[in-house]
């Protein structure tokens, strides 16, 4: 039955309920209108409002979660469906916003994973041309400067010996900026190793304790899924080191019985209502390319935890 018609048979009834209980009832309308006789009219009316209202809600029940539905949809939390009750336009109404929630859920995931993989090649270019290009002009400057300082006068020797150290830490941070662009670690000596070293310069950097808990014997990885647990580790410790106001960070890897968790967590300040900006929308975009499922909480004077969870194939017996 369409929607129109089970309307107009809701309707119908009430309808047909109150001209029935006129038809039957010993209730009579005088001219002049007799105060009872509005009483009864009035509340007849309000029961049969009431009546309406109620069959009404019933009847557009399945609406009203398709509504609220819709207002709340995500597509970066994935899963999100209807139950396809009832029958008629409203199954089918429910049936075509589920399919089309899927179809968008594909096309984001789809969308997201060449805009991310065109943002790892630019990494690595930009990287390249810092190693090659800024990191080689400064390392002639510093080898320059070297000779002009071992040749120089004092107090211009001194000069040039502040410039070298200037310029050293300036190569330094170049570096540091190539390593995080391009993280050749990982692809050389594994997750774990990776890890190591992100976590032991975000210390060195930031000034904040880590400390690092990670299983032994994890499962083989592909690199997308390795790559993927880097970067949102990365991105959670500079949150850290950014908003949290903490002093000590733990980083967490554990395998359990078919997933792989990563956690990060914090001792700052805590938010309790977590505000979702570009980073942390970032890493669930990084975390549907894997089918990984990706919850931060916050509370506040206890902390931030960011907690990756990755399914991993089992292996076949």
């Amino acid at each position: 039955m369409s929607l129109f018609w089970r309307i107009f048979a809701l309707n119908a009834v009430v309808l047909g309920i109150a001209t029935a209980l006129l038809l039957w009832a010993p209730v009579t309308v005088s001219v002049p209108v007799v105060l009872t006789e509005a009483v009864i009219l009035v509340g007849g009316l309000a029961v049969m409002l009431v009546a309406n209202a109620a069959l009404l809600r019933i009847g557009l029940a399945p609406l009203d979660r398709l509504t609220r539905l819709m207002t709340t949809v995500d597509l970066l939390r994935p899963g999100q469906r209807l139950p396809e009750q009832g029958r008629g336009e409203t199954a089918e109404l429910i049936r075509t916003f589920n399919a089309m929630v899927e179809r968008l859920e594909h096309e984001r995931a789809t969308s997201s994973a060449r805009v991310l993989v065109g943002q790892e090649a630019e990494r690595r270019r930009i990287a390249q041309e810092l190693h090659d290009e800024v990191g080689q002009s400064m390392t002639a400057i510093l080898l320059v400067l070297k000779r002009a300082a071992d040749d120089a006068d004092e107090p211009l020797r001194g000069e040039l010996r502040q410039v070298q150290e200037i310029t050293r830490g300036s190569l330094d941070e170049v570096r540091r900026l190539v390593r995080r662009l391009r993280p050749d670690v990982l692809e050389d000596l594994g997750l774990i190793s990776a890890l190591t070293s992100l976590t032991t310069g975000f210390a060195t950097h930031a000034g904040l304790r880590v400390v690092r808990r990670f299983d032994s014997g994890l499962p083989a990885l592909d690199q997308q899924t390795e790559l993927v647990l880097y970067r949102v580790a990365q991105e959670a410790l500079t949150n850290a080191a950014r908003h949290a106001e903490a002093g000590l960070v733990e980083v967490s890897l554990h395998h359990t019985d078919g997933t792989i968790t990563l956690a990060v967590v914090d001792d700052g300040r805590g938010t309790g209502a977590v505000r979702e900006g570009a980073g942390i929308r970032g890493m669930r975009e990084r975390a549907l390319l894997i089918g990984a499922t990706l919850d931060v909480t916050s509370q506040p004077h206890a902390g931030t935890q960011v907690r990756l969870t990755v399914p991993v194939p089992r292996k076949q017996p």
